[in-house]
């Protein structure tokens, strides 16, 4: 599977937006998906993760309450609401594939990588 990340972008922070990934093929649905994120100078880091159905998500613990995962099968697309951005927030968001669960829940583990989209937060 392929995937395109978009919709970064530059916010003020306390503002909001929502990425988008695209995925080619028609097996998207078999997978599950994850977002990571990385800032200058610092590690890949999990964002969020969303089952193949959609029905099972999980966030990292510091983000939950402001970001929100989803994604439309139908679509061969995933998303990733995010509000309240603060400035620590800045990073690029990378969307990832993975058939087994585990896998899109650490950095190390996902099969399929996409491009990654900047976001940027001011204060």
């Amino acid at each position: 599977v392929q995937l395109q990340a978009s919709g970064g972008g530059l916010v003020q922070a306390g503002g909001s937006l929502r990425l988008s990934c695209a995925a080619s093929g028609r097996t998207f649905s078999s997978y599950h998906m994850g977002w990571f994120r990385q800032a200058p100078g610092k590690e890949r880091e999990f964002v969020a993760a969303i089952s193949w159905s959609g029905s099972t998500t999980y966030y990292a613990d510091s983000l939950k309450g402001r970001f929100a995962i989803s994604r439309d099968n139908a679509k061969n697309t995933m998303y990733l609401q995010m509000n309240s951005l603060k400035p620590e927030d800045t990073a690029v968001y990378y969307c990832a594939a993975d058939r087994n669960w585990v896998g899109v829940l650490s950095p190390d583990n996902c099969d399929y990588w996409g491009q990654g989209t900047q976001v940027t937060v001011s204060s």
